[in-house]
């Protein structure tokens, strides 16, 4: 494909792509660039916003050029600061890479395995002496680091900032230049991590990478970004009805949104939709279930997405219960001396709630059923003598038992 015209495409959503011209200039000398992009395995599971940057990836893989994955078991041990008010908590080796399995067999149900290099920036970080540390601190200000948002308003609200976290945008950006990166691609809030990468390239006699930032995508409540710890995510992980159920109650609003960043449909034809809905000839459940489909499609097939579609009718259109639940084993060691669990945090453990105070909100407002029950006691403790089933809100339904 000509240069213009994979340009064209390549700027299809994203936010910003700095410098245009120089992409345009890598372009047209008719090589595969090296996209790099890169994730701090902090958490085991990839979930339907990181996959905006994913999706943009596979497109640059079809029109011919190599991703390149890092898995930041090194960055991860720091901490990506970015959009954070507090210092993150330090993350365990042995977490980190049981989390770096999971993130690359979660990547390539989107992703071409013959075009993607993994590699894991321990290999070059770990190698890194003092003096070599000194150095790399040494190519930026302390001014340019208070540049960043999320610094300045810490500092000015009189917030730790630790020094390990000003390492961190030069770490990551030193990747940029072990692996020879042309493009880099990450969310609108890693802008300034992307762009220390450029400068570092530069430092370092190297030709600077342009910068792609992609949109950030609001999670199930419309509001706040999707997050695990928010528990407002849809999870590549997750089971076809999760997933299924789950976009079923993204909110009318944000579904366009979700179809021009997740969907992978062809501009005419979300356009088509969008003048349907517009129009009242389409309805947004239908509409919806559409973009249901496509998911579940994406990450397990055609067949499972028959067999969603017919468990969420069954269960949200008949009432009934689904057919399959995931079950959760409680150990011994979280369960008090009498064997009982307080329900909040059974709900924590099993990861229908992100927390124990939302536990007891969603108990306050009546949202929670146990063995069919509606649960308004907060206090309540469960005797795991038998697997209890429980439904949180609508959509969400698990079984416990004792592990």
């Amino acid at each position: 494909m000509e240069p213009e015209k994979q340009l064209e495409l390549i700027k299809e959503g994203c936010v910003e792509l700095l410098p245009e011209k120089e992409l345009l200039a890598k372009l047209k000398k008719k090589r595969p660039l090296r996209i790099k992009w890169g994730a701090d395995p902090s958490a085991p599971d990839i979930h339907l916003g990181h996959t905006v940057v994913i999706r943009k990836l596979r497109t640059f893989q079809d029109l011919g050029h190599k991703v390149i994955f890092i898995i930041g078991d090194f960055t991860g041990m720091i901490g990506d600061p970015s959009g954070k008010s507090d210092t993150r908590p330090a993350l365990d080796r042995k977490q980190l890479e049981a989390n770096a399995k999971t993130y690359k067999e979660q990547v390539f149900k989107i992703l071409d395995p013959k075009k993607t290099e993994v590699v894991y920036n321990s290999k070059w970080l770990r190698k890194l002496t003092l003096e070599d540390i000194i150095n790399l601190a040494a190519k930026y200000t302390v001014a340019r680091m208070l540049e960043r948002d999320d610094f300045i308003k810490r500092y000015t609200d009189q917030k730790p900032i630790s020094i390990h976290e000003f390492l961190y945008p030069l770490i990551q950006g030193y990747d940029s230049v072990m692996v020879d990166s042309d493009l880099e691609i990450g969310g609108t809030d890693q802008k300034f991590n992307l762009l220390v990468g450029r400068e570092l390239q530069r430092e370092f006699k190297k030709e600077p990478q342009v910068i792609m930032t992609m949109p950030l995508l609001e999670g199930l409540d419309g509001v706040q970004k999707m997050s695990k710890s928010l528990n407002n995510y849809i999870g590549v992980s997750d089971d076809p009805s999760q997933i299924y159920g789950k976009t079923m109650s993204i909110p009318d609003s944000l579904m366009m949104k979700y179809y021009e960043l997740l969907s992978g449909l062809p501009k005419q034809e979300i356009n088509r939709i969008r003048e349907g809905l517009k129009n009242s000839i389409l309805h947004p459940k239908e509409v919806k279930k559409r973009l249901a489909r496509i998911f579940v499609e994406t990450f397990y097939g055609k067949k499972a997405a028959d067999s969603a579609e017919i468990e969420f009718e069954k269960v949200f259109k008949q009432g009934q219960m689904p057919t399959e639940m995931p079950i959760v084993a409680i150990g011994a060691d979280n369960l008090e001396s009498d064997g009982t669990i307080w329900l909040p945090k059974a709900m924590v453990l099993s990861g229908v709630a992100a927390s124990s105070s939302e536990a007891v909100r969603l108990i306050e407002q009546g949202a929670v059923e146990a063995d069919g029950a509606v649960i308004k006691d907060k206090k309540l403790k469960l005797v795991l003598d038998h697997v209890i089933q429980l439904k949180v809100g609508k959509r969400r339904f698990i079984r416990i038992k004792r592990g």
